[in-house]
């Protein structure tokens, strides 16, 4: 079926059987070559499904052995290599976006309709080895051959280790990446194309550039790239160690089932009208745990459940 534009200047893919469609960038030169598995017995296993030998699928664990031989171990395996590759090389190319729109874009990439399309590329069903009387409905099925190729990953991860997995699917997924990421601008309102060209390295953070150059350098390579200098990857300042012993020493309590009542008393003759000053007592079963005052009730209540913690045996910077 052939591609029609969607709009935003992005390929639309051919419906398929769960109503998503894949991503389907141009390969000028055709689709990278299918690398070699060199283990015999792993690229026979690769593409064995389980209705080859139908084993029954309640077994908790095969017999060490008799383990089971079709993929689904594989599948499982090729499944976290590829996310793990996915995630690596969005952070190669795209090195400052975020977590969420990364999560989608490489949801995009490793999903199943995705993966579906390039098995057929590759024209890995064609090889699957099941049960004679599924076999037009397994072939068909995007599931199985989106399953197929991460048994493949997973079998040549095996095989040959992770540097020849990632040799082989940055070129290959990169288009892949590419389409994704001018989707998911689009979806968070924004223009297919960045107003700034992507810088395609690795940025180091802060605290790991150890001279006065290299920071200069980093600042012009984010400069020229269109980037604001690298105040955003300062570290944030240190908060007061006073802040935050009010809600550990909720949490104690709370797992102790205990409740906490806040006492406050008078103040007068403390502060001023603009900036009084509050003392408050937290008591517990009747008993004062501790005593705080600030210029805030939060602040009081802060202080008073330092005091408290140490009452609970808890060591409070």
């Amino acid at each position: 079926m052939a591609s029609t534009p969607n709009g935003i200047g992005l390929p639309r893919g051919p419906n398929i059987p769960n109503g998503r469609m894949p991503l389907r960038p141009e390969f000028p030169d055709g689709i990278l070559p299918l690398p070699e598995i060199c283990s015999e017995a792993l690229r026979l296993q690769v593409f064995t499904h389980r209705s080859f030998f139908a084993r029954p699928t309640h077994v908790f664990e095969d017999m060490p052995d008799d383990p089971s031989p079709d993929n689904e171990s594989l599948e499982h395996l090729g499944d976290t290599v590829l996310s793990l590759v996915v995630t690596g090389l969005l952070r190669e190319v795209y090195p400052c976006l975020r977590v969420g729109p990364s999560t989608k874009i490489r949801a995009l990439v490793v999903g199943n309709p995705t993966l579906a399309w390039i098995s057929l590329q590759y024209r890995l069903p064609e090889r699957l080895r099941m049960h004679p009387a599924q076999a037009i409905t397994l072939q068909a099925s995007a599931n199985i051959q989106a399953d197929l190729f991460e048994s493949f990953v997973g079998g040549l991860y095996l095989d040959q280790g992770l540097e020849a997995v990632k040799s082989w699917l940055h070129p290959l997924l990169r288009p892949f990446l590419a389409v994704a990421y001018r989707i998911v601008r689009v979806q968070h309102g924004l223009p297919p194309e960045p107003p700034y060209p992507v810088p395609a390295m690795t940025y180091r953070y802060a605290y790991n550039i150890t001279t006065p150059a290299l920071q200069g350098a980093e600042s012009a390579l984010g400069t020229k790239a269109g980037l604001p200098p690298q105040s955003w990857s300062t570290p944030p300042p240190r908060m007061p160690t006073s802040i935050g012993h009010l809600s550990l020493f909720n949490q104690h309590l709370q797992q102790q089932c205990k409740a906490i009542e806040w006492v406050y008393s008078d103040s007068a003759g403390e502060g001023t009208k603009t900036t009084p000053i509050w003392i408050v007592r937290a008591m517990v079963d009747g008993e004062c745990l501790g005593r705080g005052r600030g210029s805030t009730k939060k602040a009081a209540r802060n202080e008073a459940a330092k005091e408290g913690l140490v009452k609970l045996g808890i060591p409070v910077p």
